[in-house]
């Protein structure tokens, strides 16, 4: 059979070479990632009510074209309301046809993807797929019978694990777990066919299995850990709900619930904020128009430093060749050992087959060795003059077409640029510490950089698994120009009353993923102190200004890495209050004649987030960013913005408009000469709200 025009995105070919019967091939069809769609479910549901009515039939493969079976739902689809046909009916359809129907999977079987491969009788993937239900990190849980029927393969424990965490599996761990039956040697489609004569017409249809493991205490273990790592997601404990309701309720009122359950988390406000998040991650990942990025395989870093280790060892885990470069060799020694440690530790947890093959993208050498790196990236101390030294020496050594990138979190980069003889292919790529782990990556689009170096930027920024966030030239970019307002405030605050876990514990009662004095003390106290000399010549003397920080400086007091900073580390690396900061604080409130009182946590966020929402504006109103949402991906991904809020400016313009005016307002009076709210800040807020 074949279908007619009006299926769209499905194709039919059938097999009549094969015993015992005809085999109908369903190939899903509907690019650039098999996205399921509307009009997917709709043709589905028409293939399979003929196939129904086919009597020659023996069985069905049920495939994807385009690299993927179905990689997840078309989230656009989220904001709207549900339309029929809804994925379970298409389930239902394929369960109820009378012949058994193979999934053949290649690439990701994602969300509701994975959800039609548990309606057919058996699932085969390929080496390279993907397998998963990554729904509660959009805020809602599996819809279409995914927590119903992954716990009658992998039992509860493990779907609770699996769902809840939104982990995605690579087939061979997929096949050891249940999650699929086989890993394909060759073609998947063959090897679908091949399976088909082995069941020999008979269905095995998921959801009238029992349950495959229902062991308590493992259930409890999961459910443990599950909530502990929820940090108020909504969708955990919903999630974890649904599963255990597999070993109890009936499976037609168990679906019921799990549907009834995310469709409500859909339009609920955490859902809302990740799908924000999401959307704003791909707008922020779009090259300029018409730009293609260049061919980048050999990469050059300079500095050894912590900073410089992250960034090699991020592109070595992503398989590129790199070479890493400093000028003192005991600080190269230094990093090759740590290296080499970051190495065992990628293949303990199965990130590589051995630490050696992760060692082997690396070599050492010198300056003179970068001359066949396509990128090259400085990340030495910050300062100006040993940066365009640097640069300008890069300049003369690497091709011509070579992009030099900086690493710096303040510097002016057009300044850098203007060092070498290319300004258009110099850019930044401002990574987070620790490079290899935090996600964010400010690309910083330099003056005259060129449309295919901003591509390549890009590129490099999706090639690592980054979220890359493009952001002009100014002091701090994006992400330190709005947390240097933040850390003033926070200073403020503790003239008029506060002490440093006052502050950090309303901010994470917030939902922040940590304080932030316990983030100043993990960065170190002296990079904002050096910033703080370096801006001095330019400081107003009627701007108000806390010496506190500068004391703790002037005492060595730098943070976790001498053991004192805001914090006491001597004892635990969690750090304790100190007396002695305490102290130096009390002592500088009295000789400004500033009178201590006490400052409720309401009061505390309110100051602290008004600070991060207006000067986000001012951000914006500069051009730094070029979008409300850039500024949330950067607070979320690079400074512990809560994600289930949706960054700050979606989290604002969802307040009352009255109340996040009135805190601006309140926050810019304590603040002194030169703070006043943000004058397109109304702007701000109503496009943030869409």
């Amino acid at each position: 059979m074949n279908t007619d025009e009006s299926c769209k995105t499905v194709r039919v070919e059938t097999r009549s070479d094969l015993a015992p019967g005809r085999i109908a091939v369903v190939t899903i069809d509907n690019p650039p990632v098999n996205a399921g769609s509307l009009q997917v479910r709709r043709d589905l549901l028409e293939v399979f009510a003929r196939l129904r009515d086919d009597d020659g039939l023996a069985g069905v493969v049920l495939t994807g074209a385009n690299g993927n079976f179905v990689a997840g739902s078309d989230i656009r689809e989220f904001d709207a309301p549900p339309q029929a046909p809804h994925l379970p009916e298409v389930i239902a359809a394929i369960e109820s046809l009378p012949v058994p129907v193979v999934a053949a999977i290649d690439g990701a079987a994602l969300g509701g993807g994975y959800e039609l491969a548990l309606g057919c009788d058996a699932r085969l993937a390929t080496p390279r797929s993907i397998i998963g239900l990554p729904e509660v990190t959009l805020g809602l849980i599996p819809g279409a019978g995914g927590t119903q029927r992954l716990p009658r393969l992998v039992g509860i424990a493990r779907a609770i694990s699996l769902i809840t965490s939104g982990r995605r599996v690579k087939a061979q761990e997929a096949c050891l777990l249940g999650m699929i039956d086989a890993v394909a040697e060759g073609d998947v489609v063959d090897s679908a066919l091949e399976h088909l004569k082995t069941m020999t017409g008979r269905k095995r249809v998921v959801r009238e299995l029992a349950v495959a493991s229902n062991d308590p205490e493992e259930i409890e273990a999961a459910e443990r850990e599950a909530l502990a790592r929820a940090k108020g997601a909504a969708a955990v404990p919903e999630a974890i709900a649904a599963v255990k309701a597999s070993a109890v309720l009936p499976a037609e009122k168990a679906l019921y619930r799990e549907r009834e359950t995310s469709l409500r988390l859909r339009v609920g406000p955490q859902a809302k904020a990740l799908r924000h998040l999401f959307f704003s991650e791909r707008q922020a990942a779009r090259p300029p128009e018409g730009a293609e990025p260049l061919r980048v395989s050999k990469v050059g870093v300079v500095g050894a430093g912590r900073m410089g280790q992250g960034i090699a060892l991020a592109f070595m885990l992503r398989g590129f060749d790199v070479r890493l470069s400093e000028s003192d060799p005991a600080v190269l020694e230094s990093a090759l050992a740590a290296l080499r440690g970051e190495a065992e530790k990628a293949a303990s947890r199965g990130r590589v087959h051995s630490a050696d093959e992760l060692m082997a993208r690396l070599s050492p050498g010198g300056l003179e060795e970068m001359s066949d790196r396509d990128l090259v990236i400085e990340a030495i101390t910050e300062d100006m003059a040993a940066k365009k030294a640097l640069l300008a020496r890069l300049d003369g050594i690497v091709r011509a077409e070579a992009v030099l990138a900086s690493n710096t979190s303040y510097l002016d980069l057009d300044e850098m640029a203007a060092a070498t003889s290319r300004p258009e292919r110099v850019g930044g790529l401002h990574f987070f510490n620790p490079a290899h782990i935090m996600r964010l990556v400010e690309i910083v689009r330099t003056e005259n950089i060129a449309p295919a170096t901003l591509a390549t930027l890009i590129s490099i920024c999706k090639r690592l698994g980054k979220v890359g966030v493009v952001a002009r030239v100014g002091e701090g970019f994006i992400g330190n120009r709005i947390f240097s307002a933040y850390r003033r405030q926070c200073e403020f605050l503790l003239e008029e009353g506060c002490l440093p876990q006052d502050v950090d514990r309303a901010m994470v009662d917030f939902g922040m993923a940590m304080g932030p004095f316990a983030v100043f003390d993990l960065a170190g106290l002296d990079i904002a102190w050096a910033t703080r000399k370096r801006l001095a010549p330019k400081r107003d003397p009627r701007m108000r200004y806390v010496e506190i920080p500068d004391i703790l400086c002037n005492i060595g007091r730098f943070g976790r890495k001498t053991g004192k900073g805001w914090y006491d580390y001597s004892a635990s690396s969690r750090g304790a209050p100190d007396p002695d900061v305490q102290a130096v604080i009390e002592a500088e409130s009295e000789r400004k004649g500033i009178e201590r009182r006490a400052i409720g946590d309401d009061e505390i966020r309110n100051r602290l987030l008004a600070a991060i929402v207006n000067e986000a504006a001012l951000v914006l109103a500069e051009g730094i960013a070029e979008r409300a949402g850039d500024i949330d991906l950067v607070l979320v991904h690079g400074y512990g913005f809560p994600a289930l809020a949706g960054g700050p400016l979606h989290w604002a313009a969802r307040m009352p408009r009255d109340r996040i005016l009135a805190s601006v307002d309140a926050m810019a009076a304590e603040s002194g000469f030169g703070a006043e709210r943000a004058f397109n800040l109304l702007e701000v807020l109503d496009q943030a709200a869409g």
